[in-house]
């Protein structure tokens, strides 16, 4: 099923390439992943290395039918790409938008990773719909299940808004702004955002909920 009706369901391990392709091409225009790679194929392989070695493994995946797709992280220690796939996707950067690319990445990822909170917590690291599936609560519809299950955990959950366009949108499902920067000199802009379990309050909670996360459909 498309649009509105898409089915959402979490992804397989094996369908890191299906996830990375198809977030990729949703992102293909957003502000911060234009900025720093310039090349969709690049933008694609870098979502493609990021479903295979951190978000699957570490995390999860979900898709909303073949409209759109989301990545988290789960709570505990930070995750990043090993040594091998950093330097695989580093010879890839400098090969098709030069060696500005992979200086414009890690300046993104570490202006994201210091503004972490030190607390645990879930990451949203990206969720996004094709062009034509926009604007029909879609996006709304694919956070859902993860969201309903941090509440119940009472877990919050952290992510970095790189588009503007998309702020009531987050705003509406309970986040709420912490700041705006700039990752670098001549990025755009980035709002970080926290959403507290509904039903806690505005502290943390750490405890995980007993049964796991919602099941693959």
């Amino acid at each position: 099923m498309t649009g509105a009706d898409a089915t959402i369901r979490r992804a397989a391990p094996g369908e890191w390439r299906a996830l990375g392709d198809l977030v990729g091409a949703a992102f293909a225009a957003d502000p911060i992943a234009h900025w720093t790679f310039r090349d969709p194929l690049l933008i694609r392989a870098a979502f493609r290395s990021l479903a295979r070695d951190v978000y699957l493994p570490h995390g999860s995946g979900w898709f909303a039918g073949a409209d759109g797709g989301a990545m988290w992280l789960h709570p505990g220690p930070r995750r990043g790409l090993g040594a091998i796939a950093t330097l695989a996707l580093a010879a890839r950067m400098v090969l098709l938008a030069g060696p500005g690319a992979v200086w414009r990445a890690m300046q993104v990822d570490a202006a994201f990773g210091s503004r972490r909170p030190p607390q645990p917590h879930a990451y949203l690291f990206t969720v996004g719909l094709l062009p034509a599936a926009r604007g029909r609560g879609l996006g709304s519809r694919l956070l859902r299940p993860m969201l309903d299950h941090w509440d119940a955990a009472g877990v919050p959950v952290w992510l970095e808004n790189t588009h503007p366009a998309n702020d009531a949108i987050y705003r509406g499902l309970g986040f709420v702004a912490r700041e705006t920067f700039h990752p670098a000199p001549g990025a755009p802009p980035v709002t970080t955002m926290l959403r507290p379990p509904r039903g806690r309050g505005d502290g943390y909670s750490h405890s995980i909920v007993a049964g796991g996360l919602p099941e693959m459909s």
